[in-house]
């Protein structure tokens, strides 16, 4: 929910700052006030086309920062941690626009496009009014209200990972059937490709030694000659071996009359030990070198055979199998096996058959969820001062095939008097008529996924009396639900609001200053009394605002 909104001089605004509660907050004040400055600083906030017009007169830049509490929100989160933008459960949407007419925006202090925020702030408010942030005029917003309505975001989920399943694999036998001339070589060289590293008999155990043992058998003659030549220094009768085992012998005597010798006896007699041990291995050592039968010449020439073939595929020795692998999958991706076309056109009939049960399924719940919407938004509407006015979700039928949402999309379609032809939503006329019916669609739809703020600008326009106190109602119950902040010109609708704000102009030496203040209990008294009765404030019109701010808060 929006928990705080800061603006430093844009337009009649000097400085402002303002906390808002959960609930429902009315902002009141006169005609000409600035009531719309509070939706211009959020609207800049969430990423709308900057003006340097509206930075205020004399100085250099405009500053908006709307800071939002999103620890209860997922989707928020998952978008913010998508883009590396979380920060423990807040949000802060920043603008500044300069008198020179460059702006920039940020989140959570880090600077970012327009249309990440604009995308972001699309999960956080809705604004409901003259603007462009009406969700509800958009298709897609329209089938999602429709389908959490429905209670189908789930399976319309599970549909959509079908469809990118079958998307991916049409994409994928699509390459390959407009691409059979270049199929067609590919196999052939493949083919080779593969025949010639069948034919070279590799076995990973040679690969990997190979380079090593043509090392040792290139200079197989020099390495015989130092190791013999060690060996017999190590052997011979005054050897290193038969020195260490005479040094062992004379001080295991002294060791007896000096047990202080123990530690210099065991050194000499462990090298004596290890020298043992390496005339040992080094026996053995040339035993197997001499008795090595393949030449160095025939190992040359292997050798030379597979560094030519790792020169082809651009690899390691070591790694010849793998590209053999590799090659062979390929093969089988354009030429047959478990991955050729027409065993990836069978896959694709599969995931079409699942794709349809789903899509069928989904369609049943809409036709007739469409019905009930219908009936229940018409209903509202007529309690909310729209006699012979009518709502109808219209469901449009797709082309044959594979959607993503399913096979059908939806459109909200309205008459606003009896005998009317049915028009899209988006083509209604009057600002308040399409306020109020976003309200009873709001209404209607409120334990849907939605927006976690929604705000409504001036939805009494046109109506009074009983149909207005019916909007406050209305808008008191959808913020049990949803964060709500309803500007009004109607007593009616400001005496429910938990939180009252009082929007007025002050004129300050050569220039008008715009302020807002959350107003007090007996401020609100006065201000709903205001209202009532005009500048001037009778006791009769603060009684009737004392009554109508306390029968509100008993509903």
């Amino acid at each position: 929910m929006l928990s705080q909104l800061s603006v430093k001089n844009l337009a009649v605004v000097e400085t402002l700052d303002l906390s808002f509660e959960p609930g429902m907050s009315t902002v009141t004040g006169e005609t000409g006030a600035g009531k719309s400055i509070l939706l211009q600083a959020l609207s800049l906030s969430l990423g709308i086309r900057a003006d340097s017009n509206l930075v205020r007169h004399g100085k250099d830049k405009a500053d908006v920062s709307a800071v939002f509490s999103v620890d209860q929100n997922q989707a928020v989160q998952g978008f913010l941690a998508e883009h590396s933008l979380e920060d423990e459960g807040e949000c802060i949407l920043r603008r500044v626009i300069t008198s020179d007419g460059r702006s920039k925006a940020f989140i959570n202090g880090s600077s970012t496009p327009l249309s990440i925020v604009r995308e972001l702030g699309d999960l956080l408010i809705d604004i409901h009014g003259q603007n462009e942030h009406q969700l509800l005029l958009r298709p897609d917003q329209q089938l999602q209200l429709l389908d959490g309505f429905a209670r189908l975001n789930d399976d319309k989920d599970a549909l959509n990972l079908i469809v990118r399943e079958h998307k991916t694999l049409a994409d994928k036998i699509g390459q390959l059937s407009n691409n059979q001339d270049i199929i067609e070589q590919q196999q052939a060289l493949y083919s080779h490709q593969l025949k010639e590293l069948d034919e070279a008999m590799l076995n990973q155990d040679e690969l990997n030694s190979i380079e090593a043992d043509f090392k040792t058998s290139a200079n197989a003659q020099t390495i015989t000659e130092k190791t013999s030549n060690v060996l017999a220094q190590l052997e011979d009768e005054s050897g290193a071996n038969a020195q260490l085992l005479s040094l062992s012998a004379s001080l295991s005597e002294a060791l007896q009359m000096d047990e202080k010798l123990r530690t210099g006896f065991e050194l000499i007699n462990s090298a004596q030990v290890q020298a043992q041990e390496a005339i040992y291995e080094l026996t053995q050592y040339l035993s197997k070198l001499s008795t090595n039968e393949q030449s160095a010449q025939e190992m040359e020439e292997r050798i030379s055979e597979l560094y030519g073939l790792a020169r082809k595929h651009d690899c390691q020795i070591e790694a010849l199998l793998t590209a053999r692998d590799q090659i062979g999958q390929k093969l089988d991706e354009i030429g047959g096996g478990a991955n050729s076309i027409e065993e990836m056109s069978q896959q694709l009939s599969v995931i079409n058959d699942r794709y349809q049960l789903k899509a069928q399924a989904l369609s049943k719940v809409r036709v007739e969820k469409t019905r009930a919407l219908s009936k229940l938004v018409t209903e509202a509407m007529q309690v909310l001062g729209m006699p012979g006015s009518e709502f109808k979700a219209e469901l449009n039928q797709k082309t044959d095939g594979v959607h993503l949402n399913g096979n059908e999309s939806v459109e909200f379609l309205v008459k606003t008097n009896m005998g009317q032809e049915f028009s899209l939503l988006k083509k209604v006329a009057s600002g308040g008529e399409l306020s109020r019916i976003s309200l009873a669609i709001s209404v209607v739809g409120s334990d849907s996924e939605y927006t976690p703020t929604l705000i409504f600008d001036e939805v009494d326009v046109g109506i009074s009396g009983a149909v207005a106190e019916v909007v406050g109602k209305k808008l008191q119950d959808l913020a049990k639900n949803y964060q709500i902040i309803c500007i009004t010109h109607l007593a009616q609708v400001a005496a429910f609001g938990h939180q009252h704000l009082q929007v007025s102009k002050v004129q300050q030496d050569d220039s008008v200053q715009t302020t807002v203040i959350q107003l007090t209990n007996d401020q609100r008294v006065e201000e709903v009394a205001r209202i009532v009765g005009g500048a001037t404030i009778t006791d009769k019109a603060r009684l009737a605002a004392e009554e109508m701010i306390s029968a509100s808060r008993v509903r």
